[in-house]
C-alpha cells in the first residue's frame, strides 16, 4: 500500500459502511496457513450484512495493523486452526493494543487456540487480559463458539447504531 496511489480520506470507525452494515477485517495468525475458516467466516459474517476485508491465511502483524488503519473497521476478527492462536494470537493482540490509535479497537479471536484439543487449559482468561474484546475457542463446541460470535457481532451493531 505505498506508492503514488491517493487515498480518499477513511471514515472514522463508527461509520457504517452500508445502511446498517458493519466492517470486519478478518485475517489469521501468522503461523496458520488454513483458509477454509477464513471463508467460512467471510460468508457468515456477509450473510449476516456486514462487509469483510479478509486478509488470507498467514497474515503478518503489520498487514493487520496496516489494514486497520486503512479500512478503520468496526471488529478485527482472528481465525485459527492450527493450535496456536493463543501464541501468535498473543502477539498479535499485543501489536494492536500498543499502537495508540487502534489500542480500542474492538478485536475478537476463535478457533483452535491450543495443541492439545481439550486437555489444554482454557485460554479465553489470558487472551482476554492481554486484550481481547471476545475469545472463541472449538475446543469445547463449534457450535457454542458461533453463537457466541454471532452474539458479539449483534452487540457490536447495537453500539455502532
Amino acid at each position: 500500500m505505498s506508492g503514488s496511489v491517493v487515498k480518499a480520506a477513511q471514515p472514522s470507525r463508527g461509520e457504517r459502511s452500508r445502511a446498517g452494515s458493519l466492517t470486519f477485517v478478518l485475517c489469521s495468525v501468522p503461523s496458520d496457513s488454513h483458509m477454509w475458516n477464513l471463508v467460512a467466516l467471510q460468508l457468515l459474517i456477509e450473510e449476516m450484512g456486514h462487509r469483510v476485508v479478509n486478509l488470507g491465511a498467514c497474515t503478518s502483524v503489520p498487514l493487520v495493523i496496516e489494514t486497520s488503519r486503512a479500512e478503520r473497521p468496526h471488529c478485527v476478527v482472528v481465525s485459527t486452526v492450527n493450535g496456536l492462536g493463543c501464541i501468535d494470537g498473543a502477539g498479535l493482540i499485543t501489536a494492536l493494543r500498543a499502537e495508540p490509535d487502534l489500542a480500542t479497537l474492538p478485536v475478537v479471536i476463535g478457533g483452535k487456540l491450543g495443541l492439545r484439543g481439550t486437555s489444554d487449559t482454557d485460554p479465553t482468561s489470558e487472551l482476554r487480559q492481554l486484550g481481547y474484546d471476545g475469545v472463541f475457542p472449538v475446543a469445547e463446541s463449534a457450535e457454542k463458539a458461533l453463537a457466541g460470535f454471532r452474539a458479539f457481532v449483534a452487540a457490536t451493531l447495537e453500539r455502532a447504531r
